[in-house]
């Protein structure tokens, strides 16, 4: 029987063994799917998922008049009909997204081994399979960035080092990369993480399901399994998804901050706990292999970062007690972890001194034990006398134990208004730091060694406690500028000390005071806090850092971000309120909270080199800097004065449309870059990308290449936001792949920097194209006056906004307001994505390409063509434009407007509309001109395939959600004569709109 949601598939010329695994699999999938949905609803919802299905086109758009057949069978289902088939679509999309992961997974483990697709040995399917050449039109030169883009296995350890060596890069270039080698990651909890853990969790196990199936299928086809088994397994599967279809995909109620703390914490206990040492363990194997003589990194140079319980811009519920109870749930985690390895040590390590010697140095370690612990001696010392690696064990173990314990009783502290915190314990009996744990292992690996034994367990975990030490990840805390000013002026009123409020000052002023007060001992802050709730929490969290390095150590919390950065008194605002809680010491001019700035609007990334040059020219700041570094790790090199300077994606989007945003940040980094040269300051670039390509987000791998030359140097800080978090960290090999794509194009962008960086008369060309294209887009989103209703209207953002999806508001104030001013970047680019249009990341950019051909035809599209085929930065761009256009369905897009727009506002909104199609007709034009692809992903199979495999059946999902938000808006308005339902409820109107918001998130692979 024809699958349910049975599809022309994208064929696949000889398709290799993992392609055709994956077809395979989605069959199975299929049918399996198809074969739940008749037992648990009845043909009659299979043959109504075959009739939506059938609705739209083979290449997966909406048909051009939908309303002839659509209407007649989506506008008179009944509610629960309705629903029903959005949560099959929906279920549908998740296990297709299981299946794909699998495969990504699958195909990650075959290139980081070294093999290609096309390998005869590996994949014995692909024969004259050719898979860089398919579609493809060639240029009229390639780069080395092109060519290495080309080649198989590119962005693994396995590639880069042999392409270092075949190119002859100097080995010492290579020693100081690796040797300062320095990648940080930080999680984030930007609510694009629709998905219920509870959800999640069912994906892991149908993940884990897959695999065994995979083994049991090729043990079956080898003859070494046996039909039984398969059986077993798909029986297993169909339970799963029938226990998936009778759980509510919603979330029952919008999760605390310490929710989305366990949420992250998920990723590191399954996968990334794990993942990191083998990360170091691949690097150092390659890089010996090709360069002998050098030496590999730090075991912790890729480190993961948080804001997941400290980031307090726009979130009120993140208090100074969630974020110290933050902290205390990632060591209760990492201590867990150690205790697990501990205890499978004292089962491996039964070295008995009858047949194994003992060394001094244990013995004498076992001695101070005996004084320090004398319990555990009295209670071990019958059963593990004679073993002594075991005894050592026992006693780090009971440590360890000791140390959770103390930490469970450390989280419950919630006054943080004295400096110093008793600490109960005496420190002989548990771990201060995780340095004094790594000191006995050390202790245990050196006396083990020195017996002609090396332990792999105990070498990895030394690598954890190295890479996690006891905090798990550092925390950023990150709050908007305006809160610290006003602050200061809230308390500055209170002291009576300016003649005039602080926020009425200019920022000459400003500067001018700041400066005074960070050189003078003098508090400025009473210990009891006579001023406002918000203040007082404010100098409460400054407070609780304080309290957080006292008790974990500098390292699990020393960076400030402040967000929408405009000027110089920004940066220095904090560092004073840091100085009132002793983070910053006047006397020395040195501090232990690393100061961010986050440049967002195009204007802060255009005025960033001017506000650093005002901080750099202070030698109080220079100093600062200098010691901000050392603090943070010892090194036999002198101490680097190093400056960190956050970049944003999402609003300068918002702000000036996809180009100009891209463009922007990219002469930021080269004039940031420039400024502080001079002053012999080294940078740090923190990337806040998110997860769409509106909101910066893509492929790392070609993100990285695409920055300026001398912009990573080794190192350089991203945010992993949201969905994305489940779809790179779900599973072991997926996440060590994407590590491990990020770690290589590090090494690589800073030893293979692109020679185009510097080319002049390309940055005016991209300066002119950049210009052309914000005039465009801002004429649309910021001075076009109907674009506000249009976006309310025509897309589902109110909806959205009721999703119990995160803790943190839509807003980052209450503001209920028809505005785009105050709304966040997700829910804006959520929201154009759940109606097909895209907008975002793409408008602006046809009219800009085209303007600039009118000019002279010919000879700029060689040049643009030219640009693509050299410039890594101008190729990441257009090939986001193009995978977004290839996800954009106007059809679809126009069924929106007709449906859910009111009579009176029916002519203005299709003006809008006309508007936007021109655009988008113009852009696909123009990038199809540039790549040579005849159509949209040509050059980028597997993306294509991906794509269109979803696109029709988003579709009908499409066409469900405009009727339930129609009627759901009907009710609202209370039109229930034309709502023809007064039965039904709001409540469930509503359910079922936002059960095709996830449905379509998950089909997309994408929200904000």
């Amino acid at each position: 029987m024809r699958s349910t949601l049975n599809r022309n598939h994208p064929q696949l010329v000889q398709p290799n063994r993992l392609e055709s695994l994956l077809l395979h699999r989605i069959k199975v999938i299929e049918d399996l799917l198809e074969g739940v949905l008749r037992d648990e609803c009845g043909q009659e919802l299979v043959d109504l998922l075959r009739q939506l299905r059938s609705m739209c086109s083979p290449e997966g758009q909406a048909p051009t008049v939908p309303e002839t057949e659509v209407l007649k069978v989506v506008e008179k289902l009944e509610l629960d009909e309705a629903i029903r088939a959005a949560r099959a679509f929906a279920l549908y999309f998740q296990l297709i997204n299981i299946v794909e992961q699998h495969y990504e997974q699958e195909e990650s483990i075959v290139r980081t081994r070294g093999a290609t697709q096309s390998s005869p040995v590996t994949l014995p399917n692909a024969e004259g399979a050719d898979n860089h050449a398919n579609g493809q039109t060639e240029l009229p030169e390639h780069s080395i960035f092109d060519a290495i883009l080309r080649e198989p296995n590119a962005g693994t350890f396995t590639w880069l080092f042999p392409k270092l060596k075949q190119l002859n890069v100097p080995p010492r270039h290579i020693q100081n990369i690796i040797q300062n080698l320095d990648i940080q990651l930080v999680f984030t909890a930007h609510p694009t993480e629709i998905v219920r853990q509870t959800i999640r969790a069912k994906q892991r196990r149908i993940a884990k399901i897959l695999g065994k199936l995979d083994e049991a299928e090729a043990g079956l086809a080898n003859h070494t399994r046996s039909n039984w088994e398969v059986d077993a397994l798909q029986a297993q599967l169909t339970e799963e998804v029938r226990f998936w279809w009778r759980t509510d995909e919603l979330h029952q109620f919008r999760p605390t901050v310490l929710d989305e703390v366990e949420y992250s914490l998920h990723y590191f206990r399954e996968v990334l706990f794990d993942a990191i040492p083998q990360l170091y363990h691949r690097l150092s194997l390659n890089l010996k292999q090709a360069f002998p003589k050098l030496q590999p990194p730090r075991y912790n140079f890729c480190k993961f970062g948080s804001w997941v319980g400290s980031d307090r811009d726009g979130n009120p519920a993140v208090t100074p007690d969630i974020t110290w109870q933050t902290s205390c749930y990632q060591r209760n985690l990492v201590l867990e972890k150690y205790i697990q390895s501990v205890n499978k040590l004292i089962n491996l390590l039964t070295l008995s001194q009858y047949w194994s010697e003992v060394p001094p140095g244990l013995e004498k370690s076992l001695g101070q034990d005996q004084l320090q612990m004398p319990e555990v001696y009295d209670r071990l010392s019958i059963r593990f006398l004679g073993e002594p690696f075991r005894f050592k064990l026992s006693y780090i173990l009971k440590r360890l134990e000791n140390t959770r314990d103390r930490n469970q009783q450390q989280a419950q502290l919630i006054d943080f208004s004295h400096p110093i915190h008793p600490q109960g314990m005496n420190e002989q009996i548990y771990y201060p730091a995780a340095q004094n744990f790594l000191a006995e292992l050390r202790v245990v690996q050196e006396n083990l060694q020195a017996t002609g034994i090396n332990c792999q367990e105990l070498d990895t975990l030394i690598g954890q406690v190295e890479i996690f030490g006891f905090n798990l990840t550092q925390l950023d805390i990150r709050q908007e500028s305006s809160c610290h000013s006003d602050a200061l002026t809230e308390i500055v009123n209170y002291l009576q000390i300016l003649p005039k409020p602080y926020n009425e000052l200019t920022e000459s002023e400003r500067l001018e005071w700041l400066t005074q007060e960070l050189q003078t001992r003098r508090p400025l802050i009473p210990h009891d806090l006579p001023f406002s709730d918000k203040t007082q929490e404010l100098i409460n969290t400054f407070r609780m850092i304080r309290r957080l390095q006292e008790e974990f150590g500098v390292e699990i919390c020393r960076t400030y971000i402040i967000s929408m950065s405009h000027d110089a008194s920004d940066l220095l605002e904090v560092l004073l309120l840091a100085k009132e809680s002793g983070l910053f010491d006047p006397t020395t001019a040195s501090g232990t909270l690393h100061v961010i700035p986050l440049f967002e609007t195009v204007d802060d990334l255009q005025r960033a080199p001017g506000v650093m040059t005002q901080l750099f020219d202070l030698a109080f700041y220079r100093n600062y800097l200098v010691d901000a570094q050392a603090s943070q790790e010892p090194s036999p090199e002198p101490p680097l004065s190093l400056q960190e300077i956050m970049l944003g994606y999402s609003d300068s989007n918002k702000d000036s449309g996809f180009l100009s945003s891209n463009w922007e940040i990219y002469k930021a980094q080269q004039r940031l870059q420039e400024t502080a040269e001079p002053y012999g300051v080294s940078l740090r670039i923190f990337h806040g990308r998110g997860g769409s390509v509106g909101r910066g987000g893509g492929p790392a791998y070609e993100a990285i290449l695409a920055q300026p030359g001398y912009s990573v140097n080794g190192r350089i800080k991203i945010t992993e936001q949201g969905e994305v978090v489940a779809s790179k960290y779900s599973l072991p090999e997926l996440a060590l792949y994407n590590l491990e794509t990020i770690s290589t194009a590090v090494i690589q962008s800073s030893l293979l920097r692109s020679t185009m960086d510097s080319i002049e008369p390309w940055h005016e060309i991209m300066e002119d194209l950049s210009a052309r294209s914000r005039k465009r887009y801002r004429a649309l989103i910021h001075e076009q006056e109907d674009l506000v209703d249009f976006f309310y209207e025509v897309t589902p953002i109110n909806e959205i906004s009721q999703l119990q999806h995160a803790a943190r508001p839509a807003r980052r104030r209450a503001d209920n307001r028809r505005t785009l001013e105050g709304l966040r970047a997700i829910p804006w680019v959520f929201s154009w994505t759940q109606s097909r249009f895209l907008l975002p990341a793409w408008y602006g950019v046809g009219t800009a390409l085209q303007d600039f051909l009118d000019e002279k035809s010919a000879e700029h599209l060689t040049l643009l063509q030219y640009f693509y085929g050299k410039w890594p930065f101008f190729k990441m761009v257009i090939s986001k434009v193009e995978m977004t256009l290839a996800k954009v369905d106007l059809q679809i897009a126009h069924h929106y407007l007709q449906e859910l727009t009111s009579s009176e506002d029916v002519d203005r909104f299709e003006r809008l509309f006309e508007q936007i199609a021109q655009e988008y007709y113009l852009t696909r034009e123009m990038v199809s001109k540039i790549t040579g692809n005849q159509q949209l992903l040509d050059g980028d199979p597997n993306l294509k395939r991906s794509v269109h495999l979803r696109n029709g059946t988003i579709v009908p999902l499409g066409f469900l959600q405009v009727s339930l938000l129609k009627r759901l808006r009907q009710h609202q308005r209370q039109d229930r004569v034309a709502l023809g339902a007064g039965n039904v409820s709001e409540k469930d109107l509503l359910r079922g709109a936002l059960l095709t918001i996830n449905g379509i998130a998950a089909g997309m692979r994408n929200t904000g």
